[in-house]
């Protein structure tokens, strides 16, 4: 080493910085406030998954960029989410992706019923060319996507009953998301599905407009949905991918080195939020099994129910693009 870059080293040693900092800092980052909003709370998975990313943005910019977080559903439900980022009055948002089937209804196959059996296979698919080029067509639509999210597997809770089979839950309304195979896949199973922002659930549930819901077991307990439903059930009927995605507008006003903030701090929250999420939803579920009546779904009854939501596969199936179908059904299978 010569003396210069002896000297180099050794002054940035005296700094305190590391060579990654002083990177950051010649790069061509501007002072700017990004919002980010959510629906779950904001010591939930996926909240935790945006306070890391927040974070990670604002340490790879030399704290030029900053993400301010609106948890809770504090700006509106989902859909009101997208349409103000294609508006640009926000800029980010984690919502499940099957909602996206409004924008690109080729979204929709990430809600088909029993579609996973378990997250490593899911992220396989999220990760791989299926989730690669499904992000690729929201690009139309004015949304740029940055990953995928885990929200994990669909739980139905409810006041009348265990869920043991598709018998028992015929004439029960239960509140769904804003997604038309929500709806199609528990009027197949017999349910009165009734499709509620999220922000009104609890108090849907609270007051009995609906008899119950269905959520991964880290936003029933998240949410204190325990507090008004008395039976959970492990249907497993819905994996949940979560799409984290950043608005066309907002994006085409970062330069270069922003963009790149944003695409690596999101690659980096991703598997950090993965993480929690697996970590979270057996510690969710102890302490949901201490407040509620919980049971198991044996396999008979997943036969059952899956007998049941074929012909809402096969009515989804007709819009997704046949392509795209083959290349996702051959992943599963691998």
């Amino acid at each position: 080493m010569n003396n210069w870059l002896k000297a180099l080293a050794v002054a940035i040693c005296a700094s305190g910085l590391s060579v990654g900092s002083l990177q950051a800092q010649a790069a061509d980052y501007r002072d700017q406030t990004l919002r980010f909003a959510f629906q779950n709370v904001k010591d939930h998975p996926q909240g935790m998954g945006a306070q890391k990313f927040a974070e990670l943005v604002n340490e790879k910019s030399a704290g030029k960029m900053k993400v301010r977080l609106f948890p809770g559903g504090t700006l509106g439900g989902d859909l009101q989410t997208v349409s103000a980022l294609q508006g640009g009055t926000l800029d980010v948002t984690v919502l499940n992706s099957g909602i996206l089937a409004a924008q690109v209804p080729d979204f929709a196959l990430f809600d088909f019923p029993f579609l996973f059996e378990n997250s490593e296979q899911a992220y396989t698919v999220m990760d791989g060319p299926v989730g690669q080029e499904l992000g690729k067509r929201l690009e139309s639509k004015g949304l740029v996507s940055l990953g995928y999210w885990d929200l994990g597997f669909r739980q139905v809770t409810n006041n009348s009953r265990p869920i043991t089979g598709p018998k028992d839950l015929e004439g029960l309304k239960i509140r769904v998301i804003q997604s038309p195979i929500y709806l199609e896949t528990f009027k197949a199973l017999g349910a009165n599905p009734v499709p509620m922002p999220f922000p009104e659930v609890y108090t849907g549930l609270e007051q009995r407009t609906v008899d119950g819901q269905e959520n991964p077991y880290t936003v029933i307990e998240g949410n204190k949905f325990n507090e008004v439903q008395k039976f959970v059930s492990a249907t497993n009927h819905i994996y949940n991918p979560q799409s984290l995605i950043i608005g066309q507008k907002t994006w085409d006003r970062l330069n270069a080195d922003e963009q790149a903030v944003i695409r690596e701090a999101a690659k980096e929250a991703t598997q950090y939020q993965r993480k929690i999420t697996q970590e979270r939803q057996g510690q969710a579920l102890d302490t949901l099994k201490e407040a509620m009546v919980f049971n198991e779904v044996d396999k008979a009854a997943v036969a059952a129910f899956r007998e049941k939501v074929k012909p809402v596969i096969e009515q989804f199936s007709k819009d997704i693009d046949p392509q795209l179908l083959k290349s996702l059904n051959e992943a599963v299978g691998q």
